[in-house]
C-alpha cells in the first residue's frame, strides 16, 4: 500500500470505525469483544484491497456481514472464555500411585483375550448392564456372566500385584480380593 492509500485508509478508520463497531457488535449478538474481532478482521481484509475499493464503507460492511455468516456456519463455534485466572488442575493426594495403578491395570488388561477384555471394559468401565453387553456382543446374558467371572479370575492370576495396593486403597475395599469394582482402568 502506498503512502496516499495508507493515509486514506487511516482517515477512514478514524472517521468510521465507531459506526462500524456498532454494526459489528450487533452482528455478533451484543458481544463487544467479538464485535471488535469481527471489525478488525474486516478492516484487515479491506486494507489489502484498499486501492481497488470505490465505496469503502459499503465494502467493509459487506465483509462484516459475510464474515459473521461464515462464523454462524462453523460446525463448532470457536468461542473464548475470559477468566480472571487460568484454571489449574487440582492435584490429587498421590498422582504417582494413581498413575502406577492405571499402568498396572492397562498391562493386565492387555494380557487378557480380546473377548475377555471387551466384556470387562463394557461391564465395568462403560458400566453397561449384562443384558446390554449381551446384545452388543451377540450372545446370551449367561455367556456374559460366565465370561466376566472367568475374566476376573484370569485377571487376578495374571496381575496379583493389583491385589496388593497401598494401605489407603485397601481400607476402602471390603476385602483383599480383587473385586469387580476395581477393574476400572
Amino acid at each position: 500500500m502506498d503512502a496516499e492509500a495508507q493515509d486514506s485508509f487511516r482517515e477512514f478508520v478514524e472517521n468510521r470505525s465507531s459506526a462500524l463497531l456498532k454494526t459489528a457488535v450487533l452482528l455478533s449478538g451484543g458481544d463487544r469483544h467479538a464485535g471488535e474481532d469481527l471489525l478488525q478482521s474486516a478492516l484487515m481484509k479491506a486494507a489489502d484491497r484498499w486501492h481497488r475499493i470505490d465505496e469503502p464503507e459499503a465494502y467493509v460492511r459487506q465483509i462484516l456481514y459475510r464474515q459473521q455468516i461464515s462464523r454462524w456456519r462453523l460446525k463448532w463455534p470457536r468461542r473464548e472464555l475470559s477468566v480472571a485466572e487460568p484454571p489449574e488442575a487440582a492435584a490429587g493426594p498421590d498422582g504417582a500411585a494413581a498413575a502406577e495403578l492405571r499402568l498396572l491395570m492397562r498391562g493386565a488388561l492387555a494380557r487378557l483375550t480380546a473377548r475377555q477384555r471387551t466384556v470387562l471394559v463394557l461391564r465395568y468401565f462403560e458400566d453397561l448392564p449384562e443384558a446390554d453387553v449381551a446384545r452388543l456382543l451377540g450372545c446370551t446374558v449367561g455367556t456374559v456372566r460366565s465370561t466376566t467371572h472367568r475374566s476376573l479370575a484370569r485377571l487376578r492370576s495374571l496381575a496379583p500385584e493389583l491385589g496388593a495396593l497401598s494401605p489407603a486403597d485397601s481400607e476402602s475395599r471390603p476385602s483383599r480380593d480383587f473385586s469387580p469394582v476395581e477393574v476400572r482402568p
